[in-house]
């Protein structure tokens, strides 16, 4: 099995949306291709949270000399969703409605250095959930907050 690679189509009808993830974090089935292109893990799972930890490279700079939004803001789509994807019971899945991403810091290769993002279910109702989250030093200053909505999509 590779490290990172896409889920088993069939998997979301053999594991809720919470062991898929707890998996992930054991090794057990691969993480996301982005993931390793952007140099980010799943390091921790729990019912409705999910966290991440990376540190930007120089890879990732964008014209100024900063590390690019993109990178903070697929990092906060990763906990941001699969927030919500510990929720998932047998068959179901989701998808991105909406994101919103607030920028607080400007971020640069080895400073701060690791970063870690917790996404944080707020609401999970029959087809919306919505979930925030927190980019993080390990200092605990903030660099960027998000929330995202999320459609759920019952068993087919």
């Amino acid at each position: 099995m590779s490290r990172f690679a896409p889920l088993p189509p069939d998997i979301y009808d053999r594991m809720t949306g919470l062991e898929i993830l707890q998996a992930m974090v054991r090794g057990e089935m691969p993480g996301a291709p982005i993931a390793q292109a952007l140099n980010f893990s799943l390091v921790e799972v729990d019912h409705g949270r999910a966290v991440f930890a990376g540190e930007p490279t120089a890879d990732y700079l964008n014209p100024h000399g900063s590390v690019h939004g993109g990178w903070a803001a697929a990092v906060m789509d990763s906990a941001l969703g699969c927030a919500v994807h510990t929720t998932l019971a047998l068959g179901e899945k989701y998808t991105t409605v909406e994101m919103k991403v607030n920028y607080l810091r400007p971020i640069f290769p080895g400073k701060p250095g690791r970063l870690i993002c917790e996404g944080k279910v707020i609401n999970r109702g029959r087809t919306l959930a919505l979930s925030e989250a927190r980019l993080v030093d390990l200092e605990g200053r903030v660099y960027a907050h998000g929330t995202e909505t999320c459609m759920i999509f019952p068993k087919a």
